[in-house]
């Protein structure tokens, strides 16, 4: 299962994006930043888009966790 390294709406906020600033230039839509809360993995675009906004690859956001058995 993919986890989340970071908690990503804290560091868009350290990097100047607030959720008002997110819908406002229409770069995730609302169901993105609730993925965002609920720690559920996002697309490839939103990915894409995520790693451009925080300067990052995407191992620095999210990582591989083996589901128990």
């Amino acid at each position: 299962m993919l986890k989340y390294k970071v908690d990503v709406l804290s560091e868009l906020k350290n990097r100047g994006f607030t959720t008002y600033k997110i819908r406002k230039e229409k770069i995730f839509g609302e169901a993105t930043l609730q993925k965002f809360r609920n720690g559920q993995v996002i697309s490839a675009d939103n990915l894409d888009s995520l790693c451009k906004c925080l300067d990052c690859q995407p191992g620095d956001i999210l990582e591989y966790v083996p589901d128990e058995e």
